[in-house]
């Protein structure tokens, strides 16, 4: 798993049941959940790299619809709406993308 180490699995399982169905994820609760809130910023930084899957230094709308399987293979994707809102949430620039320091930010915010 990509945040062994960082994480822990129960506290991912958890995070994961509750975002479990469609339109209950919300990103500020999923953080702490699952741990990231209060993680260092080289630690932020770390699980942002896990979530850009295509490794262009940016989380676009696609990675995030996945985010979820980022923490688990068998967890669902986000719905449409679900995706768009945390785009919002993290994308202080507007560029349509999340960059390393705007995920730092969201997880703190």
């Amino acid at each position: 798993m990509a945040f062994k180490g960082m994480l822990k699995d129960e506290d991912i399982a958890a995070a994961l049941k509750h975002s479990a169905a469609a339109e209950s994820f919300n990103h500020k609760e999923f953080f702490a959940k699952v741990g990231l809130v209060g993680k260092s910023a080289e630690d932020l930084k770390k699980a942002f790299y896990f979530v850009d899957q295509d490794k262009s230094g940016f989380i676009e709308e696609d990675e995030l619809k996945l985010f979820l399987q980022t923490f688990s293979a068998g967890a669902r994707a986000l719905t449409e709406k679900e995706t768009k809102a945390f785009l919002a949430a993290g994308d202080v620039d507007g560029d349509g993308m999340i960059g390393v320091d705007e995920f730092v930010t969201l997880v703190n915010a």
